[in-house]
């Protein structure tokens, strides 16, 4: 097993060395993460992406959207050359690896490429992950699925340097709210050490992901924020909004821009889960859910066809706003 203080749990021991081995083997490895991927996905992707082109491998990383485009707030992450279009991605890989994907549909325009590849090995840590690997190396108990990025690259005798670490260190932070979350272990503080004693920038890190947004953000959340909803009555109190995609090109603002609104509203005193609906670009209504720790929210998403983690999860509605919340509600 995986030792505790590293992050790990419940991984067998020959599922790593099977990983492993399949890794050192091969000459090409194809990535990918998950879609609107957040710093833990991408972050992931490219720290080992990084780490197995300095071994001589040849590597091809990418996700499944036909708008590519990887999101203003993760610009600064190292390694971004290695990305290409999804339709340049290797239609049968011999060897592929996902990141942060806890179903084979998160994975879009890539699903099918995953599907075909001879080997794919998923690293994930969401307990809604359905283990749709010929290899699953997934722990729940993993605080980011940068955790398990790093114990990959440790028993594959990778070491690390200042822009793998960085990549590490956005994906850890990302998944425990800034060291905030319960998923926040000792273990994960020793990997924050270790990452740190690279040289990277912390402050320039959190400052990306957190202290930067374009005017029309203020705007929109003024926008948002107006039409917002308290429902106390519903499980142990609801407070939920939702977020146009009329609103967002009124202020030139992109989808990806929006993802830390419900960090706003999950604030709410009297609700125990937050709820923000974001129409993206195609139409369809991205839901984001949030728990104090009443709610199992992984259980709701997961019911509508998503998925995630206990206190954090998601999923897409194709229905009109209020026939989404009509079915939430009732689950609850």
């Amino acid at each position: 097993m995986t030792p505790d203080l590293r992050g790990g749990g419940p991984i067998p021991v020959r599922d790593w060395d099977r990983a492993v081995g399949l890794i050192s083997s091969a000459d090409e490895i194809a990535l990918a993460c998950h879609i609107s991927p957040d710093g833990d996905a991408l972050g992931s992707m490219l720290a080992l992406g990084l780490a197995l082109r300095a071994a001589g491998k040849r590597v091809t990383a990418s996700f499944g959207e036909r708008r590519f485009r990887v999101p203003r707030l993760l610009g600064f992450l190292p390694g971004q050359e290695l990305l290409t279009e999804p339709g340049d991605y290797p239609a049968v890989p011999e060897l592929m690896i996902t990141f942060d994907v806890p179903i084979v549909d998160r994975l879009g325009m890539l699903a099918e490429n995953a599907l075909k590849a001879r080997e794919l090995i998923v690293v994930d840590h969401h307990p809604s992950n359905t283990g749709f690997g010929t290899l699953n190396l997934v722990d729940p108990a993993a605080a980011a699925t940068a955790v398990l990025a790093e114990e990959l690259l440790r028993r594959l005798g990778l070491p690390l340097d200042r822009a793998i670490a960085t990549c590490l260190y956005a994906g850890l932070v990302t998944d425990t709210g800034s060291f905030r979350h319960s998923s926040t272990t000792p273990g994960v503080h020793l990997m924050a050490a270790r990452l740190l004693a690279t040289g990277l920038n912390p402050e320039e890190i959190a400052r990306e992901l957190w202290d930067r947004s374009p005017f029309g953000y203020l705007r929109v959340l003024g926008v948002v924020l107006d039409r917002v909803t308290l429902e106390p009555e519903v499980g142990e109190g609801l407070v939920w909004t939702f977020v146009t995609r009329a609103d967002r090109v009124a202020y030139g603002l992109p989808y990806d821009e929006v993802e830390g609104i419900i960090d706003v509203i999950r604030r709410t005193d009297e609700a125990d889960m937050a709820v923000i609906l974001k129409e993206d670009d195609d139409g369809a209504w991205q839901v984001s859910t949030r728990s104090k720790g009443a709610v199992d929210v992984s259980r709701v998403a997961t019911a509508l066809g998503g998925g995630g983690h206990t206190k954090a999860a998601g999923f897409t509605s194709h229905l009109p706003v209020e026939q989404t919340m009509a079915s939430l509600r009732a689950l609850l």
